[in-house]
């Protein structure tokens, strides 16, 4: 029994995503720390450590060859940078012209995409690293290529292993993305659940705000996975094991357009079957649902079996309580009990994809499988990016404009006041300067923060545990921690990589001297991050909400015409519709995002948060209509369309791109349109007699053609609060 629960534990464990990182940092730390102390050579550890931390920060996920590709694309940035600083570093002038065009021009490589972005942002890092080393050898003869060799080093040896381990173990990254977008998934459903109540007065503008930023996160690990698994598919045929996960994804894409799905006004269904408890059940079998997502989370990501049978009771007594109320011939309920077998069904459709889920390999070969690749396809296409965000109006131009600028500033600053190691200065301003002043100001707090943390910690452990071995260890996991909490925990990790610091250099000199400075340039440093934010170029989000909302809205207008084209032709889950779901369901979690920044944001330039946060209710309502429609494709064409139908939705979708115009454009917008009005009352007129699935087209239309109105009166609000300000 022990032996069993260590093997669990060791399984997940494993399955962490971030414990094969870690690892791989703790074997390069590790490694490069025995050598130098096998060699009695201590003072090469620095730069063995920066280059292993560089190379770190540059890895993205890849295949092993393409991994391989990015490890020599890297080196070669990274030996350029290195040997410039060196060359540069005696003739200031020079060498503060020659960082700040260095740092725009390796920002703007962020326009072509994260993997790019990565390796720029290292290798200016690493550029900085070498400015240390060099300072720090204070006018000692040496090899010019001594420092960048080392460094280069350092990065080339945990590249390896980061290919080596890629090699191996090339799907493990893919479970770990698919793990967590069932996981997410499972939390929308819950969330989603939580409507569905049967309660009256129930504060539902409040739980549908929190499902749209849940579904912010859905969507993030949506776009991961399909990142993940497209850099193992590339241009060729997946592989058996690739073909099972990629079904896994689409079966995903699948529950997120059924869960994002809504079939009627809940409040309305609450106050007609209050006395019911045909709510409960709907409620009851979607928690279940959402708890069996998270358990196939769970079996992904520990490589287990996964049944789902919980579903079926739940199912029966759902169809059992619907019937009671059929039975009751309510004519009030009629056209409500339409709406709630259409749920009822959406719900049955979500079990059985679920049962699906047990055997992925079993389920049909989708009619289009490909990956829309965002990469830059050749140099060509490199350039036309490139020059495309070669304008102010660019958040990437901005954002390289300020950090070249910021950076420059920086070393005027430290030559100014000549602090000792003055270098963390720069350091500070590129781990802390971000595209927006919200995110900004989260590096900023979170970075002194944990400076403070380490710097008492460092003084602490120093006194306790004066032994160059214990202390050599302690730099090896405070650099473990630090990759393992960058992205969540980044006040543990500055405090992590102050401690790093503080250690190493007290292999090769003393540490205590570094305390005081190591604050002041953290504090200059988040300084003058913080002022170029606001001032050279702002991009204060509240400016740009009117272009965000309009998106949004462009988007869901071209969401609706795909799916009328699907209605049309049949049902086929092509790229091109895949595309306008995604790009949909993205522009949502874009407005979910600026509105979160926004509120970080100095109060003059957050006041259109509350009408931006009602936008995004009303948003995520309409496009929880249109998944709807979405989610009752039929593959028989023109089965449930009719001319009411076809006209309404080429209207509505009309109208969607006439607010959005006129928000982009900042020009008037008419609150009441009388032809709007009359559409949604033609919606509604549904005669007895006609079939389910063209009832259900017509009714969804109606609901969303609802939302004109209301959206017309935030986006009158918002452009007249937009001229005040």
């Amino acid at each position: 029994m022990p032996s069993t629960r260590l093997t669990q534990s060791l399984r997940r464990l494993w399955a962490l995503d971030k414990f094969s990182y870690s690892l791989r940092v703790f074997v390069a730390l590790t490694g490069s720390m025995a050598l130098c102390w096998q060699q009695d050579r201590m003072e090469l550890l620095i730069p063995l450590f920066l280059g292993i931390i560089a190379s770190a920060l540059a890895e993205t996920d890849d295949s092993w060859q393409g991994r391989l590709t990015a490890l020599l694309v890297t080196l070669g940035c990274f030996s350029i940078a290195s040997l410039s600083v060196e060359l540069l570093f005696p003739y200031p002038w020079v060498f503060v012209s020659a960082l700040a065009l260095a740092s725009f021009g390796l920002t703007m490589l962020g326009a072509l995409g994260e993997r790019y972005a990565t390796i720029a942002s290292a290798t200016l890092i690493l550029s900085i690293y070498t400015m240390i080393g060099v300072d720090q050898r204070d006018g000692a003869p040496t090899n010019l290529w001594q420092e960048p060799a080392l460094l280069v080093a350092g990065a080339a040896w945990y590249g390896l292993l980061s290919v080596l381990w890629q090699a191996l173990f090339t799907h493990q990254p893919v479970q770990q993305s698919l793990a967590r977008l069932f996981r997410e998934l499972g939390q929308y459903l819950k969330l989603k659940s939580a409507l569905l109540e049967p309660v009256r007065q129930l504060d539902v503008e409040g739980r549908r705000l929190a499902l749209a930023q849940q579904n912010g996160r859905v969507v993030a690990a949506l776009n991961a996975a399909k990142e993940v698994i497209l850099h193992r598919v590339g241009n060729g045929r997946p592989g058996p094991k690739v073909n099972r996960y990629l079904k896994l994804y689409f079966l995903a894409q699948d529950i997120h357009e059924r869960a994002s799905s809504s079939h009627f006004p809940y409040n309305e269904l609450a106050e007609a079957f209050f006395h019911s408890d045909v709510l409960f059940r709907c409620q009851r079998l979607l928690r279940q649902q959402g708890g069996a997502c998270q358990a196939l989370g769970r079996a992904i990501q520990m490589r287990q079996p996964f049944d789902y049978l919980d579903g079926a009771q739940a199912l029966e007594d759902l169809n059992k309580s619907l019937e009671h109320l059929r039975i009751q011939s309510n004519p009030a309920w009629r056209s409500l009990l339409r709406s709630l077998n259409a749920l009822a069904n959406n719900l049955a459709t979500l079990d059985r994809l679920l049962i699906d889920s047990s055997n992925p390999d079993a389920l049909a070969e989708a009619q289009d499988s490909s990956l829309l690749d965002r990469s830059p396809q050749g140099l060509k296409d490199v350039w036309e990016r490139l020059k495309q965000n070669l304008t102010p109006t660019s958040l990437v131009f901005r954002h390289a404009l300020r950090m070249g600028l910021a950076l420059a500033a920086g070393y005027g600053v430290l030559h100014l006041i000549h602090p000792e190691q003055g270098y963390w200065i720069l350091l500070t301003t590129v781990f802390v300067c971000q595209p927006n002043f919200g995110a900004t100001r989260r590096k900023l707090v979170q970075r002194i923060a944990g400076t403070l943390i380490g710097l008492a910690l460092g003084w602490a452990l120093f006194d306790l545990f004066p032994g160059a071995l214990v202390q050599s260890a302690f730099a090896v996991v405070a650099g473990v921690v630090f990759f393992a909490t960058r992205a969540t925990r980044y006040t543990l990790a500055t405090a992590a990589i102050t401690l790093l610091v503080l250690f190493c250099f007290n292999q090769v000199g003393d540490s205590y001297g570094l305390f005081l400075p190591r604050l002041v340039d953290t504090l200059l440093g988040a300084l003058i991050a913080g002022l170029a934010v606001i001032f050279i170029l702002p991009d204060w989000q509240g400016r740009r909400l009117n272009q965000v909302v309009a998106n949004t809205l462009t988007c869901n207008s071209r969401y609706l015409r795909q799916i009328m084209q699907q209605y049309a032709n049949g049902k086929r889950d092509d790229l091109a519709y895949r595309l306008a779901r995604r790009n949909a369901h993205n522009a949502d979690a874009a407005l979910s995002t600026t509105l979160s920044n926004m509120l970080m944001e100095p109060g003059h330039f957050r006041k259109e948060a509350d009408i931006g946060f009602r936008f995004l209710v009303l948003s995520h309502t309409l496009l929880s209509y249109l998944s709807a429609l979405g989610a009752h494709r039929s593959e028989q064409p023109g089965e449930a369309l009719n001319p009411v139908s076809e006209q309404a939705a080429s209207q509505i979708a009309e109208s969607l791109d006439c607010i959005a115009e006129g928000l982009a454009d900042r020009r008037p917008i008419s609150i009441h349109r009388d032809e709007e009005d009359a559409l949604a009352k033609a919606l509604e007129q549904l005669p007895e007699d006609m079939d389910d699935r063209p009832r259900l087209v017509q009714t969804e239309l109606g609901l969303i053609c609802r939302q004109l109105g209301p959206l017309r009166t935030l986006a009158a609000h918002l452009l007249n609060e937009g001229k005040v300000a």
